[in-house]
Formats: structure tokens, C-alpha cells, sequence
């Protein structure tokens, strides 16, 4: 997975599950991934090593992954968003069926059926 690709999960996961994290574990987390400041940059601003702020960053992106690995939130909001889609397409391309099939799927989905 490249950077940009990365950071861009992390950037969902923080999304659901930020909150979660300590205000500090916030702090960090924002002023590297939406601040776009560097490992350097934080440490000079928190007056903390660059390793802590390393240490940080890492210990909060295993902690978002963990949340999502027990809670599935970021899976099943890409399965019901590709869903609705799927739907919505069909819906524009007349398919009545098709969308409602769709539909119901999705109420399973939401269900846990």
C-alpha cells in the first residue's frame, strides 16, 4: 500500500473511531495526518523527542486498526455506501427490479441477516 493510500485509510479509521483515542493520541494524530506537519516539527511543537512522536503515531494507528478489526464500522459503511450505489444505478437505468433486489440486501446487510 503506497502513502497516499495509507494515509487515507488511517484518515477513515480516525473518522469512526478517533474519539476513542487519548486527547493527546488526537492531538498527534491530527497534526501529522491533517496538519501535515512532520515527525520534527510535532516534537518541536510538544517539546518531545522525534521517537515519541513516532512512538505515538504508531501506537494510535494500531490502536485505530484494532478497533476496526473488532468492530468492522469502516467495512460494513464501504458495503452499505457500494450498495446503495449499486441501487441508485439501477434506479437511474429504469432497472425497478434490480434496485430493489438491492435494496433488501441491504436491509439484510443492516439487519445482520
Amino acid at each position: 500500500m503506497d502513502e497516499l493510500s495509507k494515509n487515507e485509510a488511517m484518515g477513515d479509521l480516525y473518522a469512526l473511531y478517533g474519539a476513542l483515542l487519548t486527547q493527546g493520541q488526537q492531538d498527534y494524530f491530527e497534526d501529522y495526518y491533517y496538519n501535515d506537519l512532520s515527525l520534527g516539527e510535532i516534537a518541536d511543537n510538544r517539546q518531545v523527542s522525534r521517537q515519541a512522536v513516532y512512538d505515538n503515531l504508531r501506537r494510535s494507528s494500531k490502536a485505530l486498526e484494532k478497533y476496526e478489526a473488532k468492530l468492522h464500522l469502516l467495512a460494513s459503511y464501504n458495503q452499505l455506501e457500494e450498495g446503495i450505489s449499486r441501487a441508485l444505478n439501477s434506479l437511474l437505468a429504469e432497472d425497478q427490479e434490480a434496485a430493489k433486489l438491492q435494496l433488501e440486501e441491504l436491509l439484510q446487510v443492516i439487519r445482520g441477516e
